[in-house]
């Protein structure tokens, strides 16, 4: 885990350098160029009334650090368990020696069509205790894997001396562009993610967990936000990321404009789902420095259900949407000798500056993941596009100005 040194000064110009070099990375595969792509406020969509942090990312919550492996290689006809791929891995570490300094922590499921491992010894504690991994669906075992092979190389005692763990994994279903058969994300990995997790600015869009997601028909992916209250509301810190495989076209709205119905009328090819497949699915992280306790954060995490709700989501009977929250305020001590230890609370009175921020942050990282995602041709040549940013501002220009 490491910063990577970048001064406030060079943030505005290295979140577009960043957004450019990712669309650059993953060609549409067509011949034709691609639009660079660029954050939702980059192209003037500010949503809601607070103030992103200094990266606009899950980040910019002090300690927080996150790290991707991504996977693309191969064209053409699936040939199961071979290729070709499409998929990755990302991790969120709340903050260093996550293991004798436990985080607080809550989820809550809006729809259960999917997994996300660990829940049951969060809800039971309130406190979490590992990294966070992100992957597709069939990945999930071999990312736990991964997870503890980094965790056991850093606690030696874990199993022997020491409790065992119960990795926190959770997935979304890349199987339209990615070989998912395949269970290509190795241990190796995600050693890898964990290892490079930075506390700088965070890849967006077809990268990591998100390289073979689909979102509103579009391509989707991994999107983050940030919200930071004044200081007449406590100064604190909302940290959202998203891996976005959810919704369907004509559901999508942005800042309350229906751009999926004004987009074109003839429905994507990427919209045609068989009766077997799934819907797809969202993950929410929401990191913060505010003093929440497990209970607290379990009603922040409820709050991320609204944020999808703006970008048009009704949480379909085949989507899983999972939401995790924790707080790096207190530290929740491994085997204290002591009989107790010192917490600081808020007082829930106090929360509702918090629950905007995250529903503002969650609509954003959303929105982010649309705008900077990448088009991706997968297996079988299926083609997911990337939302067009000259049609977004069309649209979103024509609602202005009536």
């Amino acid at each position: 885990m490491r910063s990577n040194g970048i001064t406030r000064q060079t943030i505005p110009l290295l979140i577009l350098a960043i957004g450019i070099c990712v669309a650059a990375s993953f060609p549409s595969q067509a011949g034709e160029p691609e639009e660079p792509r660029l954050r939702a406020r980059a192209l003037g969509i500010v949503v809601g009334s607070y103030t992103p942090g200094p990266l606009n990312a899950i980040t910019d919550v002090a300690g927080v650090t996150v790290g991707q492996t991504t996977l693309i290689s191969g064209d053409g006809q699936l040939k199961p368990g071979l290729g070709p791929i499409r998929t990755g891995v990302t991790v969120v570490i709340p903050r260093d020696d996550v293991w004798h300094k436990k985080v607080p922590a809550g989820s809550f499921v809006l729809n259960g069509t999917g997994e996300m491992t660990g829940l049951a010894w969060i809800s039971e504690s309130g406190f979490l205790e590992y990294p966070i991994a992100l992957t597709n669906t069939l990945n999930v075992p071999r990312v736990a894997n991964g997870v503890m092979t980094w965790m056991i190389a850093h606690y030696p005692e874990i199993g022997i001396t020491d409790d065992t763990l119960t990795p926190v994994v959770a997935e979304c279903d890349d199987g339209r562009l990615n070989d998912i058969q395949g269970r290509h994300v190795s241990e190796a990995d995600v050693v890898k993610a964990l290892d490079s997790a930075s506390s700088g600015v965070v890849a967006e869009g077809s990268v990591g967990a998100g390289t073979g997601m689909v979102s509103y028909g579009f391509k989707g992916g991994i999107g983050t936000s940030s919200r930071r209250l004044p200081e007449t509301e406590g100064g604190y810190t909302i940290g959202v990321l998203v891996n976005a495989n959810h919704g369907r076209r004509p559901e999508l709205v942005v800042a309350g404009v229906p751009v999926g119905r004004l987009y074109e009328v003839v429905p994507p090819v990427a919209q045609a789902l068989s009766p077997g497949h799934s819907e797809g699915s969202i993950i929410v992280i929401i990191a913060t420095d505010a003093p929440l306790d497990g209970r607290q954060l379990t009603r922040l995490a409820k709050r991320a259900a609204l944020g999808l709700a703006r970008t048009g989501s009704t949480a379909r009977h085949g989507s899983g949407d999972f939401m995790l929250a924790f707080s790096t305020a207190n530290v929740i001590p491994h085997y204290p000798k002591d009989r107790t230890y010192t917490f600081t609370q808020l007082a829930d009175t106090h929360m509702n500056p918090l629950i905007t921020a995250t529903v503002e942050a969650t609509e954003e990282a959303i929105l982010n993941a649309l705008t900077m995602a990448s088009t991706i041709v997968g297996r079988d040549h299926h083609r997911v596009e990337a939302i067009s940013l000259t049609r977004l501002r069309t649209i979103l220009d024509h609602h202005a100005d009536k």
